[in-house]
């Protein structure tokens, strides 16, 4: 889940500025964003895409956005949005662009990019298989399709060993502008969970080694944050155990609010049984000052790096021996800055720092094309003038023997 506040600050202030600014050797780019989830839906793609877009802008690139997402009003953003266009306006939209992005691979928008030959790159956002682990029609037919894509990322290390060929990492940004430290924090608690409060996110995983917990004797407080259909089990599972008074449900929220609620904490744990493909919520707790627990999975040990600790997927026992140990340090996250280790980990995460390596990828892409058509033309040129000449001297040779 990623409590994020999606109203795109194009002309906002920030430090380090927005992304790497077009320069006159390369000009701006045409860029087209396709995106099958976009806002105003609120979620890690639409997200990561609506980041991107806003970055590219400030950037001094022209961006459009194709999307499958339908509007609930008027766009009021810094770039064009095309919901649910037909296969015309697709067409005109990749002709126009220097360099196409596709924030996950949708095939939709993705064959009449291979057909007209327009360069792509790919982000891949999650896993080319089914949730249980297997691998249908349609992912053998995404996987098939990446050999024609002119460069595929994934979002995590985790993500890219498991896709074919050859796929690169790029990291996904949090919101920077949101998730910071908080001046005034009125503790809540000292644990929290944020996200969907569904099993494959581990929340009943938390209340047992909850549970284990106070058996040692140790009664930390933990704030669920978030809704779901597993709320009234939870609810059940907290009472049964004795823990319902150490265990607060806050429900959903979002934006600013969401940054105090989690800064108001310790520790941020993340239970997952789900290989997440990365772990956006690990980057706005650390830039909230807390320390996370997470599950040693998927791409979660990326997002943790070092400042925190793993621990065995579906293990209470485990789960409560990291929370001990998180639980026994000292040291309290600052409210006015971060620690310099969080803070070293958190900048390649940054909004402008993510947008700045796309921006050298697509960069890069384009050179490469425009240094191809460049060749082509000059090819054609050379044969064009070899094919003239030589006609001219067969010419010349047909008259001089007539005569």
């Amino acid at each position: 889940m990623i409590g994020a506040s999606f109203v795109p600050p194009c002309s906002q202030e920030r430090p380090g500025g927005p992304a790497v600014r077009v320069h006159g050797s390369t000009g701006p780019m045409n860029i087209l964003l396709t995106s099958h989830a976009f806002l105003p839906q609120l979620g890690g793609i639409e997200f990561v895409s609506a980041t991107l877009a806003r970055e590219f802008v400030a950037a001094g690139h022209h961006v459009r956005v194709i999307t499958h997402t339908p509007a609930d009003g008027e766009d009021a953003l810094p770039y064009e949005v095309y919901r649910r266009p037909n296969a015309r306006q697709t067409a005109r939209l990749l002709q126009w662009c220097d360099v196409h992005l596709q924030s996950n691979i949708s095939l939709r928008y993705l064959w009449p990019a291979v057909l007209l030959r327009t360069p792509s790159l790919v982000t891949y956002h999650t896993w080319l298989q089914r949730p249980d682990g297997t691998v249908a029609w349609q992912d053998r037919v995404k996987r098939l399709a990446m050999h024609w894509v002119t460069k595929n990322l994934a979002v995590s290390g985790a993500v890219a060993a498991s896709l074919p060929g050859r796929v690169g990492v790029i990291r996904n940004p949090y919101d920077d502008q949101t998730f910071k430290p908080q001046p005034q924090r009125t503790p809540l608690g000292d644990l929290v969970f944020l996200g969907r409060l569904v099993d494959d996110k581990g929340v009943d995983l938390l209340v047992d080694a909850m549970a284990v917990l106070h058996a040692r004797g140790i009664r930390p407080t933990l704030s669920i944050v978030g809704s779901g259909p597993e709320e009234a089990a939870l609810r059940d599972q907290a009472d049964r155990l004795g823990l319902a008074e150490s265990i607060a449900f806050l429900g959903k929220r979002s934006g600013p609010a969401l940054a105090r609620t989690l800064a108001a904490h310790r520790v941020l744990v993340v239970p997952s049984r789900w290989q997440e493909p990365f772990g956006v919520v690990v980057l706005e707790g650390l830039a909230c000052g807390l320390r996370v627990v997470a599950s040693d999975i998927g791409g979660l040990p990326e997002a943790v790096g070092a400042c925190g600790r793993l621990f065995r997927p579906g293990s209470a026992e485990s789960l409560a021996d990291m929370l001990e140990k998180e639980l026994q340090r000292r040291a309290e996250p600052s409210a006015e800055a971060l620690d310099s280790a969080v803070d070293l980990h958190l900048t390649p995460y940054r909004a402008s720092s993510v947008a700045a390596e796309y921006l050298e990828h697509l960069s890069t892409i384009r050179k490469r094309q425009t240094s191809r058509a460049v060749h082509d033309e000059l090819a054609m040129t050379f044969d064009d003038s070899f094919s003239s000449r030589g006609e001219h001297q067969q010419g010349s040779q047909k008259r001089e023997t007539s005569a």
